[in-house]
């Protein structure tokens, strides 16, 4: 279990928060802090106080992948098979290993054809799925989707959403302005102000909404 406890960190106020294994997304207005909840995650930040634990280990111990919204911002390669397997080349993985699992991990992500190609000839959605694939390389036990889905069309999202449920990553945690993405995760959470003010179910957290700009049309049509 990811576990945070007494969490301060600019207007970051989450006294308790357990995530379980599976997927989670955090949902909230622009502002309320989800993003800078993401980075304490990743270990990108650092909390002024309190603890963040992955399975009784500081984030910055443990292996993350890391997608953002605007993957432009990450991209350090020219080609994408040069950009997918950085993560494997800076820890200084034998070429033969690495090739290899490059081969598969495009061949899962359905963008072996792209091998080759230039990253900034990609559409935006395919440097999504280039960027997806740089994250999940070196097998992280969480991994981190800061409004990816936010540029992408229907179908590259439920892409996205149906690869990161079948690779062996133990937490996905998520950001999304998506309400029917959200309501498909096994856990949700809602951000406002810093805080944390309701986790649980979708159902749970849906029906806590009731009446507010996030409780989805979507999803009022499936009770």
């Amino acid at each position: 279990m990811i576990l945070i406890r007494d969490l301060r960190y600019g207007r970051l106020s989450i006294d308790s928060l357990g995530i379980t294994p599976g997927v989670t997304s955090i949902i909230g207005a622009n502002g309320s802090g989800k993003t800078s909840l993401l980075k304490i995650l990743a270990g990108i930040a650092s909390p002024d106080t309190g603890t963040v634990l992955i399975d009784g280990i500081p984030p910055r111990e443990c292996e993350i992948g890391w997608l953002g919204e605007f993957p432009d911002r990450n991209l350090l390669f020219s080609r994408v098979i040069d950009e997918i397997a950085s993560p494997l080349r800076f820890r200084r993985t034998p070429a033969a290993l690495i090739r290899q699992r490059v081969l598969d991990c495009m061949d899962m992500l359905g963008i072996s054809a792209l091998a080759e190609r230039k990253v900034q000839e990609l559409s935006g959605g395919e440097k999504v799925m280039v960027a997806l694939g740089a994250a999940l390389i070196g097998g992280p036990g969480l991994l981190i989707l800061d409004e990816c889905d936010s540029h992408l069309d229907i179908g590259r999202s439920a892409e996205v959403e149906r690869i990161t449920r079948a690779s062996a990553v133990r937490y996905v945690v998520q950001s999304t302005q998506q309400m029917d993405t959200a309501a498909r995760s096994d856990r949700l959470a809602f951000m406002e102000n810093g805080r944390i003010t309701h986790a649980g179910t979708p159902e749970e957290v849906f029906a806590a909404l009731a009446g507010t700009p996030f409780y989805p049309l979507s999803w009022k049509c499936r009770q």
